[in-house]
């Protein structure tokens, strides 16, 4: 090294080697453009499209809109096997679940059928998912009972509540559509994990109380899903219940039957005539147009456009959600929006053709991808199977028992219970296990609804928490390194004698400015008060560091504007570390760098650090301040500023400047250990 010369890092922003840029000005309706591209296409589904001819372009479109376009020409005899089995043997388990749900929501059991025929065949044509089930569900089956059930008695006024039902399941086609054609699909994400694990177990508790009416043989039943309604019902009914039937043994051994076994039994014993309910007679036939039969009209209107939009929502993100799940486990991607048109459109068709809401349920979907299914086209052999069983096999689910259908139910609803998924909230996230058990009992012990709004509610709140309230924690020098980390989160970090050093670890919106000024305040004054009471140099720079302050408004301007304000009147110096390309902008259009001064603007936080070191220990320290810490008059603002500003002018040049006596090139053996003395700790000194 000998002779070699070194310079001290200058405080000038023109002198170092990086610097942090402003970025170049851009055309108002460009700038409009990326912000709604990042906002609606963050995918970027237009891509295939690019430099394609038209005609190519429009047979892109079309495949976009139906995807069976895209794979079926690419269709094998070995795919038609596979899909036959799966398509199959979902069939047999979509005829009893179909029939469970649509009794479950207070629908005549032959929806149950039609639902499990137009729409997969629509959804085999528009979805992307090739292990997706289209079905019925039981929790969109009941909250379709809970919220129409609260405006029409569907025993006293059946036609009327079967018209809202397919009113409903049309309002919930159209707003899934909607979501996915204007790219809207992150408001399903409102509904978080937690929320989702919590809310179906609820659900679940809340269906198989509803079954009791079924195993015990209950007649007058609550409408109400709440569990103190539902025990009321069931302890006010005990003479009933008493009153066994001749054949209670077949109901006993319901969840151990199937749906055949149920029905011979029945047929032999004539058990209908003994107490024991069934199903009654199923119309033959495919399924019967209802278009004439929505109900656009008040008071109802509103009713069913609630109970379609909330049904909408929930039938949405159970059927992206398992879709996306069985995609992982195959390795191939699908589209979010996309699958919110398909299974929007399904809905609309299907709420014209006798059909009430469905959707992808988990279950039906586990069948189909543990039976080895290729493609979307089981979903097509399934509404064909059910298709043979509406023309000709209705007749033989008279008999069935509905103490059987309860028993399906259970056993479905048993398996959305996971209380794994909750302990393993407890385990990461205290607070998502709070959401989880509000959405849990806000479903068992008041409703549904009341119990999806509460937990949904609490999401909401804590996102709006993470913007109003975000971290700021002090950053401190790794031994032997030029990074700076969390002093909380690393032991070993070292604070910077004269230096604080805050990370604002989120964006600065209108939300949090209060928030961030007072917290900086604090920091500032605990900081002070930790360094006169361990009796070391004074405070001299606030340096924070903006690498995760994405982006920032008016109201983060001024707040920095304020925060820079603070600093002065106590004799301190403001300094930024890496603010990014919005943040600049921004701050560059308020003519706040300049009242801060690209002198103190630094790409990274070891360059701060190391300028603000050669400053302190090129300039003599303020005795009023070392002495006085609180006292800040006028006169000592005063001087001060005075002193700041000589200090400032000693340090700023031009390129063509003589270099001030105190930044002139210095022996190299001198500055490596002036260097080695002040980004070391006392330990790796010793």
């Amino acid at each position: 090294m000998g002779n070699v010369d070194y310079v001290y890092p200058s405080t000038n922003v023109e002198d170092s080697p990086h610097r942090v840029e402003i970025p170049p000005p851009q055309p108002f309706i460009k700038t409009l453009k990326s912000s709604l591209k990042e906002t609606f296409f963050p995918d970027d589904p237009l891509r295939p499209f690019k430099n394609q001819p038209a005609s190519r372009k429009f047979v892109l479109g079309f495949q976009y809109f139906f995807p069976i376009l895209e794979w079926a020409p690419r269709y094998t005899l070995d795919f038609l096997k596979s899909d036959l089995i799966s398509g199959i043997t979902i069939a047999s388990l979509a005829i009893p679940q179909g029939i469970s749900y649509a009794k479950l929501a207070n629908l005549p059991p032959i929806l149950g059928l039609y639902s499990s025929f137009v729409p997969p065949l629509i959804y085999a044509m528009m979805g992307s998912s090739r292990d997706l089930a289209v079905g019925t569900v039981a929790v969109a089956s009941l909250l379709t009972a809970s919220m129409l059930g609260a405006e029409v008695n569907a025993a006293e006024n059946p036609t009327l509540y079967l018209h809202l039902a397919f009113t409903a399941t049309f309002f919930a086609g159209v707003f899934q559509a909607s979501l996915g054609l204007l790219r809207l699909g992150f408001i399903v994400d409102f509904l978080s994990h937690a929320t989702i694990v919590g809310f179906m177990a609820g659900a679940a508790t809340v269906v198989c109380l509803q079954q009791l009416k079924g195993i015990l043989g209950l007649n007058n039943f609550t409408h109400g899903t709440d569990l103190v309604s539902v025990m009321r019902s069931v302890f006010s009914q005990t003479h009933e219940s008493k009153k066994k039937p001749k054949f209670f043994w077949i109901s006993a051994m319901a969840p151990l039957t199937s749906v055949i076994l149920g029905s011979v039994l029945v047929y032999l014993t004539h058990a209908e005539k003994h107490g024991v309910q069934v199903i009654g007679n199923l119309k033959k036939g495919i399924n019967p147009l209802s278009f004439g039969d929505l109900v656009f009209v008040s008071p109802y209107l509103t009713t069913a456009f609630k109970t379609g939009v909330i049904t909408g929502i929930i039938a949405l993100a159970e059927g992206i959600a398992v879709g996306r799940s069985f995609s992982m486990f195959k390795n191939y991607h699908i589209d979010g929006n996309k699958e919110m048109i398909a299974i929007g459109m399904m809905n609309i068709a299907g709420s014209c053709t006798s059909c009430y809401l469905t959707t992808g349920p988990f279950s039906r979907s586990a069948v189909n991808y543990n039976a080895g299914c290729k493609t979307a086209m089981s979903n097509v052999i399934m509404a064909i199977a059910m298709m043979f069983t509406l023309l000709f096999l209705t007749p033989l689910f008279h008999y069935t028992p509905l103490v059987v259908l309860s028993a399906i139910i259970i056993a479905a609803m048993l398996g959305l219970i996971d209380y794994e998924a909750a302990i393993h909230l407890w385990k990461v996230d205290k607070f998502d296990f709070v959401v989880c058990m509000s959405a849990y009992i806000g479903v068992v012990f008041s409703s549904v609804q009341n119990g999806l709004v509460l937990a949904v509610a609490i999401s909401v709140m804590r996102v709006l928490l993470f913007v109003a309230r975000p971290r700021t924690f002090i950053l401190g020098n790794l031994p032997n390194s030029m990074d700076y980390r969390n002093v909380d989160q690393y032991q070993s970090a070292s604070n910077i004698p004269g230096i604080l050093i805050l990370e604002i670890d989120a964006p600065i919106y209108f939300a949090n400015t209060n928030y961030l000024r007072e917290r900086i305040t604090r920091w500032i004054n605990d900081e002070e008060d930790r360094i006169k009471s361990a009796g070391e140099s004074s405070l001299q720079y606030v340096i924070l560091d903006m690498s995760a302050v994405a982006n920032i408004d008016t109201s983060g301007i001024s707040m920095l504007d304020e925060v820079k304000k603070l600093v002065d009147r106590r004799g301190l110096q403001l300094v930024l570390a890496n603010p990014g390309g919005e943040v600049m902008k921004k701050m560059n259009k308020s003519e706040l760098i300049e009242k801060i001064g690209q002198q103190w603007i630094y790409l990274t936080v070891a360059e701060a650090v190391a300028a603000c070191k050669f400053m302190l220990h090129t300039t003599k320290p303020n005795p009023i301040k070392d002495q006085e810490p609180g006292a800040w008059n006028n006169k000592s603002k005063k001087s001060k500023k005075s002193k700041k500003s000589k200090k400032d002018r000693k340090f700023r040049k031009s390129k063509s400047e003589v270099v001030p006596v105190e930044a002139k090139a210095v022996d190299s053996d001198w500055w490596d250990s002036f260097w080695q003395k002040n980004s070391s700790t006392p330990a790796d000194r010793k």
